[in-house]
């Protein structure tokens, strides 16, 4: 049992939401999404760079005994971004672009995954004590998620939300959401069976029951309600669903996050919840989870990522590789599915482009490997090199395509 020293806790809070601050601005002027910043702050107070260049301040500051509060905190961020992620997944984004959307978004999955799959092997040596199969399958899984709020934000800073090639990317990356985090939960469900936690077909089965009475009993309960008491469209009641749905998939034994967001999605869409509902609740909601604890979430995540160790296994080149599959795989995925659909050679590289961000929710999922052990902590490391890189490159990229069209 360990005690939660507040003192340390808030120091470290002030710490970094301080250089997130100041990234952020930094990385504005240079066009990069706000994200970045609290990327590379984590890093920087990681073992990357603090615990390299001032040891004892870094084990002063962030003491391994400190770390489960903050985790704690940033796993509440979580949660409640991930809600919200839901809450602004419109489903019907998918099938009003279906066409174009169907083909690219899939193939955007497709080719990333079979790059994983393909790497699975050779990358395996780096991770020895994971199962060869959830490794191989994570890894696939990695490869092929696009950032869908990383993303969002990207359009709109651009002036590209209502356009086209907006609506479409956003269909892709609806698409890619479901399809990663039901693969994703279903490769914990596996890992953790394979452990020899729970069986894999008394987890499916829980998973689907949990599925069943959500879609098919409380979403009907909540739309019901929605219509006669508009309370239960007040932030608190919302928030009560989105922990007990967390809590069940916690307790079923997946992940927390993936009960926030399935709540999010099934909150009935309608004239009891409208997108200005949607967008009164992300108002309250979005300033503590986004400016407070989510930039928790990258820091804990910068404390597990040590730069170093990739050199330490002169492992180098298997990065390079990875960061060359991750973007050769989701840009040629969905170029192929766009100029397959004549959706134009510029929109369709430009689509590629934007589905090629992957930020907060590829690290999202990197953390969830590492803390079910599938990913070594080089390895680990590599991922969130990945992500960085595939992040940072998004918006560049696009201005390269559409030099006209873009801000």
């Amino acid at each position: 049992m360990y005690s939660v020293n507040i003192a340390r806790l808030l120091l470290q809070i002030a710490v970094i939401l301080a250089l997130c601050r100041l990234l952020h601005g930094i990385l504005q002027r240079m066009g990069q999404p706000p994200v970045i910043g609290e990327i590379i702050a984590g890093l920087l107070l990681g073992p990357s760079f603090l615990g390299w260049l001032a040891p004892s301040w870094y084990a002063q500051l962030f003491p391994a005994s400190s770390l489960p509060a903050l985790n704690g905190l940033s796993q509440i961020g979580l949660v409640l971004f991930m809600f919200l992620v839901g809450l602004r997944l419109d489903l019907r984004e998918v099938s009003a672009f279906r066409n174009v959307a169907g083909l690219a978004g899939l193939l955007s999955i497709v080719v990333p995954f079979s790059a994983g799959l393909a790497l699975a092997g050779p990358l395996h040596a780096l991770a020895p004590q994971s199962p060869m199969l959830p490794f191989s399958l994570f890894l696939a899984v990695s490869m092929s998620i696009t950032a869908f709020p990383v993303l969002a934000r990207i359009l709109s800073d651009q002036g590209l939300t209502e356009t086209r090639l907006g609506h479409i990317a956003i269909a892709c990356a609806a698409l890619n959401d479901v399809s990663a985090w039901t693969l994703l939960a279903w490769i914990t469900a596996l890992t953790r069976s394979a452990d020899g936690h729970v069986s894999i077909l008394g987890t499916i089965a829980t998973v689907g029951a949990y599925g069943l009475i959500m879609a098919c009993a409380v979403r009907p309960a909540l739309r019901l309600l929605t219509r006669r008491f508009a309370v239960v469209s007040e932030l608190p009641v919302m928030l009560v669903i989105a922990f007990l749905s967390s809590w069940a998939t916690e307790w079923i034994g997946i992940h927390a996050l993936f009960g926030a967001f399935f709540a999010g999605v099934i909150w009935p869409r309608g004239e009891a919840m409208s997108r200005t509902i949607i967008e009164k609740v992300s108002a309250q909601l979005e300033p503590i989870a986004m400016i407070v604890l989510i930039p928790l979430f990258f820091t804990y995540t910068g404390i597990r990522t040590n730069i170093g160790l990739i050199g330490g296994v002169d492992a180098w080149p298997y990065a390079a590789v990875i960061v060359a599959a991750a973007i050769g795989g989701k840009v040629g995925g969905a170029f192929l599915g766009g100029t397959i659909m004549r959706f134009g050679l510029r929109d369709s590289l430009a689509l590629g482009a934007l589905l090629n961000t992957r930020g907060l929710v590829e690290l999202i999922a990197l953390n969830v490997g590492l803390d079910l052990g599938i990913l070594s902590p080089p390895l680990f490391s590599m991922m969130v090199l990945m992500a960085l890189t595939t992040t940072l490159t998004t918006v560049p990229l696009l201005r390269c395509i559409l030099p006209r069209r873009t801000k």
